[in-house]
């Protein structure tokens, strides 16, 4: 308050500068040394008209009344708004800078702490003595440990009241699932596939008492880890498992012949399980590679530019000796205005392999119908492989774009098949920014939709 009043007395002298107001005997004066008004009795000054006047600096000059007091009030007004604007300000700058008064401070956490909390790469949730979430990043909620401001796994309740009442850390392996609110779909051709996987989080989880009051839970997400682990033992033992027939196969001939006792049919025989082993491991092989070249997403660009049923005519023709042979008619129509940004190799292996399944399942004398045409919205062309076959029972048409799985129903020209097929085709429209559906039933056929965007 000493500033503030010093401001007072160095801002009146200024504004009101020393001069008194007389009316017959009364006189205003301000005291250039204080900062109060002081009232003075005078008379009227000698050989002066009787009035108003102002004394200045030595000087008398005449003054209405009213202007004089006018001009005091509104020089006091003056001052008295810009004291309350400087104490104002004053007030809000304590206010900003000084921590708040209530109970609230000993409930929060320090700065650093919280510094260094936003600093993690993982997840991390704070709970104080109540078991109440205080802080904790978006990543927990997501991973299914946070719902609702409170934590969600049991597990991992339990380990904070160990360390709470023991001190010390506590660390395990968490399993949980992500909430399906926090599963956005990358386009509008993904959300029918997010509906129906299921992908579990697999999480390290560290708990330790970082005082008295709070607890802090640390999460690692390692499902990216242990899903590639799971998709390279699986495909360790399945290319094993289709490398066996082949190598079994030679060394059955391989004895035939060293044996000396040459049966023609029994070598026959041996060679032809030979040939079509060779003829097998060749088509793994050969759909390995485009499952490998299936996994670079493509840029779109001018130089891409595919017209759709130039694609589709190109990829039937060459496949029409192969459904004459089974004796299936081979159907193809739809928008010829359709252009989209792909690999053609990519594009033709992906109607290739959904073209020969159709063909593969289909009865003699059946018909598989390829068409192409513009999505509800206009801005995506579907691409469609309808054929009147065996269908895909419930129970498989959930598995059916996984690597190397096969169905328990095969026909004859579905026999050499290794079950990479769907994957390849799943994997050309993820590259090209797409999605492939399934509709089947029993007995009633199937029909794949292929989703790609339209080059823009």
């Amino acid at each position: 308050m000493l500033a503030y009043c010093n401001l007072y007395q160095c801002i009146i002298p200024v504004l009101v500068p020393h001069f008194n107001v007389g009316n017959g005997n009364l006189k205003l004066f301000y005291c250039s040394l204080g900062c109060s008004p002081e009232i003075h009795v005078t008379g009227v000054p000698a050989n002066r008209n009787p009035g108003v006047w102002c004394e200045r600096m030595g000087g008398m000059t005449q003054m209405p009344l009213v202007a004089a007091i006018a001009l005091i009030v509104a020089a006091v007004l003056f001052v008295v708004g810009i004291i309350t604007l400087i104490v104002g300000f004053a007030t809000h700058r304590v206010s900003v800078e000084s921590p708040l008064a209530d109970d609230d401070d000993n409930d929060d956490l320090s700065d650093d702490t919280a510094t260094l909390l936003s600093m993690l790469p993982g997840a991390s949730v704070v709970v104080d003595e109540h078991d109440e979430v205080v802080r904790c990043n978006p990543a927990a909620y997501r991973l299914g440990v946070v719902s609702d401001d409170a934590i969600a796994q049991q597990q991992v309740l339990d380990a904070i009241h160990e360390a709470r009442k023991s001190g010390g850390k506590r660390q395990f392996d968490l399993t949980t699932d992500t909430p399906e609110r926090y599963v956005v779909a990358q386009n509008k051709g993904d959300h029918v596939a997010t509906q129906s996987v299921h992908r579990p989080n697999w999480l390290k989880v560290t708990v330790g008492r970082i005082n008295e009051q709070f607890v802090i839970v640390l999460i690692t997400d390692v499902s990216d880890v242990i899903r590639f682990a799971q998709v390279r033992d699986s495909f360790i033992t399945n290319v094993s498992e289709q490398l066996l027939g082949p190598t079994e196969a030679l060394a059955k001939l391989a004895d035939s012949l060293e044996s000396g006792n040459l049966d023609e049919q029994q070598v026959a025989a041996d060679a032809r399980q030979v040939r079509s082993s060779c003829s097998k491991l060749n088509h793994m092989v050969s759909d390995l590679l485009l499952l490998i070249r299936a996994q670079e997403p493509i840029t779109p660009s001018s130089a891409n530019r595919l017209n759709v049923m130039e694609q589709l005519r190109a990829t039937a023709a060459r496949l029409e000796p192969q459904a004459a042979e089974a004796g299936v008619q081979l159907n193809i129509k739809g928008d010829d205005d359709l252009v989209i940004n792909g690999e053609a190799d990519q594009i033709d292996s992906a109607v290739t392999k959904l073209i020969e399944n159709a063909i593969g399942y289909s009865k003699e004398n059946g018909v598989v119908s390829v068409s192409a045409s513009k999505d509800k919205d206009g801005d995506r062309a579907v691409i469609r492989v309808i054929d009147q076959g065996t269908g895909i029972a419930k129970k498989d048409q959930a598995r059916i774009f996984e690597r190397f799985y096969r169905g328990v129903e095969q026909s004859n020209r579905t026999a050499d098949g290794v079950g990479l097929g769907l994957a390849i085709v799943k994997h050309v429209a993820l590259t090209h920014h797409g999605d492939v559906t399934v509709w089947s039933a029993p007995g009633q056929g199937s029909t794949f939709s292929l989703t790609l965007p339209l080059a823009q």
